[in-house]
């Protein structure tokens, strides 16, 4: 593992010349590959090159239900860059599989488009992510085009990322910056890589880049209604459940139509509804939003769940709070569990110094849901007072358990013995300093 020495720097950091603007690709904006001959021709063409490949994908969140990508871009050496429009051409995508779904891939925050391309059946065999790969080397920024303005000097103009990509035709302007997101990510990979080699994680990277590209598919989490912005201010179980009937209606109806669901119902418009029990249309189409032209021809809908919601028995009703997964929320511990909150706030006091002197991001060491259920009552002897026979050792099962990966067990565990059972190996734990959580 790095030494904690002027290695853990970050490299690129110093340059103080000013960045050259990237308008346009070198070779111009290539065609819309959105035909079988043209994906055909395509694949050869990236097949004959040699190296990586960059990959970026478009995707229309806000406007979309899906996560389905609406525009791939593709680069390779001695290839070119490629634009392709899987939507029409989705049945014909096995030769570019073919050609593609053997080379590591380099993409920037590879979790946001990697999900998409799958469901089209290209999947990297290999992965490199400039992102990742940069939080892991230290940057403070790492944002594709501050990377680039960074290690590169050139600055790529953003605009378009939140851009409705399921339009068509799509703007040449879109295209353009669609194209100049794989213009530099080659060059790039190879400015992160020698960050990475130069500060000796080269490994932890290996390592995390796989475990995103093996990830499994997230599932949704339960009770995804209680997220509704503004739910806080109800007061009444009979409000939440007028929360989640509409916002269970709005979910339906969004994902029949592949339109996001706030652009079906805004949350505001759901919260005055619990808020106002309407008891007819016309006393709903009287509340905010209801009554516009897109929520009219919902009526029916929306008032019937409000209705369900209505007459529910009270044993149906949803719960106030939400029920825990896992620790109760951390401003409870001081008073549920003192010695929890103790551990707790030894613990991330050590990983905070840990990840000061590595100059990695404490949030890619251990997840902060990782490091509360340790803390919590990750090992049985916080609650029977003893101390495991081989506290590294149950510890690091524990991580393992729960996704750390190797390279992050070899940093944290040692220092987490110390943190929760303060350095003691005879036996018997001494509890952990009372550390402000704050410190």
């Amino acid at each position: 593992m790095p030494d904690a020495d002027e290695s853990a720097q970050p490299l690129g950091e110093s340059g103080d010349n000013a960045a050259v603007p990237l308008l346009e690709p070198a070779e111009g904006v290539p065609p819309v590959s959105d035909t079988a001959a043209a994906v055909a021709e395509a694949a050869a063409r990236l097949a004959a090159g040699t190296g990586p490949l960059a990959v970026d994908a478009e995707r229309a969140s806000g406007f979309r239900y899906s996560n389905r990508a609406y525009l791939i871009q593709l680069r390779r050496k001695g290839s070119g860059t490629f634009l392709i429009d899987p939507i029409p051409v989705a049945d014909a995508l096995e030769p570019l599989a073919a050609a593609i779904n053997g080379l590591e891939w380099v993409l920037h925050s590879a979790d946001q488009d990697l999900p998409g391309l799958a469901e089209l059946g290209l999947t990297p065999a290999r992965l490199f992510d400039t992102e990742l790969g940069g939080r892991l080397a230290g940057f403070e920024r790492v944002g594709l085009a501050a990377m680039v303005e960074k290690l590169l000097g050139r600055e790529l103009r953003k605009g378009h990322g939140a851009a409705d990509w399921s339009t068509r035709p799509l703007p040449a302007e879109w295209l353009n910056y669609a194209a100049l997101d794989v213009e530099l990510l080659l060059e790039l990979r190879e400015a992160v890589a020698a960050a990475l080699d130069e500060q000796g994680k080269t490994e932890w990277a290996t390592q995390e880049f796989e475990h995103v590209r093996t990830a499994e598919p997230s599932t949704p989490k339960p009770d995804r209604w209680r997220r509704t912005s503004g739910i806080h201010t109800l007061r009444r179980t009979r409000q939440l459940a007028v929360v989640r009937e509409l916002w269970a209606t709005r979910d339906n109806l969004a994902r029949t139509r592949d339109v996001a669901p706030a652009r079906i119902l805004p949350d505001s418009a759901i919260v005055a509804a619990a808020t106002a029990d309407p008891k007819s249309i016309a006393a709903l189409r009287a509340l905010p939003v209801f009554g516009g032209p897109r929520q009219r021809r919902y009526s029916r809908d929306w008032l019937g769940a409000v209705e369900r919601a209505r007459a529910l028995a009270d044993s149906d009703l949803p719960a106030l709070t939400a029920p825990f997964d896992g620790p109760p929320p951390v401003n409870r511990w001081e008073r549920r569990d003192p010695e929890a909150s103790a551990r707790l706030n030894a613990a991330r006091a050590a990983m905070g110094e840990l990840c000061a002197r590595h100059a990695i991001p404490v949030e890619n060491l251990l997840t902060p849901d990782l490091l509360r259920r340790l803390c919590w009552d990750g090992l049985p002897e916080f609650r029977s007072g003893g101390m495991p026979e081989d506290p590294a050792g149950a510890i690091d099962a524990f991580l393992a358990a729960g996704g750390a990966r190797p390279w992050q067990r070899e940093l944290a565990v040692e220092q987490l013995v110390t943190a929760l059972f303060g350095g003691r190996s005879d036996g018997e734990a001494n509890p952990p300093p009372r550390v402000s959580a704050h410190q």
